[in-house]
């Protein structure tokens, strides 16, 4: 029987044997845990909207690593400040001050409402910090026994444990039991079991404004209003995890701005690091006092690497109106795929905010993603059944007239070939 490092040793000389290989023969050869499904392609450089792998094969990217690169591959500007910084300071404590990282949550609050910001490495860390925040003002500051947190079915906020269990889905918790106390999921846009479920204990309800993991649904702005109402009414606070809709994507700054509405707490990653792992979250000033020294921390959040990115990619997207532009270029994609493709059965609706759209079908569509990678284009699903086109938001007319073409073709396609 081989031994632990024997088992190690054979799997490592064989791993770099191929980088291009099936993904199934890849991924088992390979040292990592396998908590990807990995597609067979190996992405080694990329300039805007397009990508490039190890093959020399171009790909229109319509996925943007998930919502992060909304600057683009390889942004000049935040490359630029990043390369700058790099020459001069890496990483200190958060014992001591970080101007950067100042400046950073001084652009932020000057641009929302927020009035403070804790910096932290992800969307997952980010919800993390606005529990935790919920349940000490409650406390801490109020005297109250409050720390349960209502959230959605179908929603999606991280993979820590307590962000996993406020998850509405309950594919992310299998394997994981027990899972904390003090979470509890109701229906979207269900009033009476929202109110049902708020008692004497409650703390927060947390939303998404647009489920982008859960198929790509907006919340319905009457559901909101009541969340609001339930809110101020038994003394809550409003949650609103951005991390996906936030910075510029949905066509505002933050998509909770659409609805014209200020949450209490909300939570930003993916896009305000350009690439660069960053999260950060922000928060009304009375809830300031809440966290005093000690009671919360992470050892890389708002580095000055980190703060450089943050700073080069909010100030790139404030002077180019990437959220206008957003806007703009998401209404020609939708009003483009429902024209495009007007009259197909397979497509039941196609729906979204600004440059975070969804096309839902009738059955699921991982054969057509992978088609779509063969043909140069890569997106994603949200569920089984729903495409999710995220491109940057410097995407151009043409850019998006081709996606839709690809799109399009890739569907009739398999419709085609599902009749045949």
């Amino acid at each position: 029987m081989a031994n632990s490092k024997e088992q190690t040793a054979t799997g490592t000389a064989v791993a770099g044997a191929t980088a291009t290989g099936a993904a199934s023969a890849a991924q088992t050869e390979s040292s990592l845990f396998q908590t990807y499904a990995r597609y067979p392609i190996s992405l080694v450089k990329g300039k805007g909207s397009w990508l490039w792998d190890d093959q020399g094969n171009r790909y229109l990217d319509f996925m943007c690593g998930l919502a992060v690169t909304s600057l683009g591959h390889a942004p000049e500007k935040v490359g630029a400040k990043l390369k700058a910084q790099i020459d001069e300071l890496w990483h200190v404590s958060n014992l001591f001050q970080i101007p950067g990282q100042e400046r950073a949550a001084a652009l932020l609050t000057a641009n929302t409402c927020a009035d403070a910001v804790f910096f932290c490495n992800s969307g997952a860390e980010a919800n993390e910090a606005a529990i935790k925040l919920a349940r000490r003002y409650h406390q801490k500051v109020k005297g109250a026994d409050r720390y349960e947190v209502i959230t959605f079915a179908q929603s999606f906020h991280g993979r820590t444990l307590a962000t996993l269990t406020a998850t509405g889905q309950d594919k992310v918790k299998e394997g994981f039991l027990p899972l904390p106390a003090g979470f509890v999921t109701v229906p979207l846009h269900d009033n009476a079991a929202l109110e049902a479920a708020i008692g004497p204990h409650t703390a927060a309800i947390m939303l998404e404004m647009v489920q982008a993991e859960g198929g790509v649904h907006p919340v319905k702005p009457e559901f909101l209003q009541f969340v609001q109402q339930l809110c101020e009414k038994h003394g809550l606070l409003l949650i609103v995890d951005e991390v996906q809709t936030g910075m510029g994507r949905t066509g505002k700054l933050f998509a909770h701005e659409h609805y014209g509405i200020e949450p209490d707490i909300f939570t930003v990653a993916k896009g305000i690091g350009s690439g660069f792992p960053v999260g950060a979250m922000l928060g009304k000033g009375y809830l300031k006092d809440a966290f005093t020294a000690g009671s919360h921390a992470t050892t890389f959040g708002g580095t000055p690497l980190a703060s450089s990115v943050v700073i080069a990619t909010i100030e790139t997207m404030l002077e180019d109106k990437l959220p206008e532009r957003a806007a703009e270029m998401g209404e020609y994609l939708m009003s483009s795929l429902r024209e495009r493709l007007a009259g197909n059965s397979f497509v039941k609706e196609v729906r979204g905010l600004g440059l975070l759209v969804g096309i839902e079908c009738e059955e699921a569509v991982g054969d057509i993603v992978v088609a779509g990678q063969k043909r140069g284009i890569l997106f994603v699903s949200a569920g089984p059944n729903v495409i999710r086109l995220l491109p940057n938001l410097y995407v151009s007319k043409e850019e998006i007239d081709e996606a839709v073409s690809l799109v399009a073709t890739l569907i009739e396609e398999h419709v085609a070939a599902k009749n045949a």
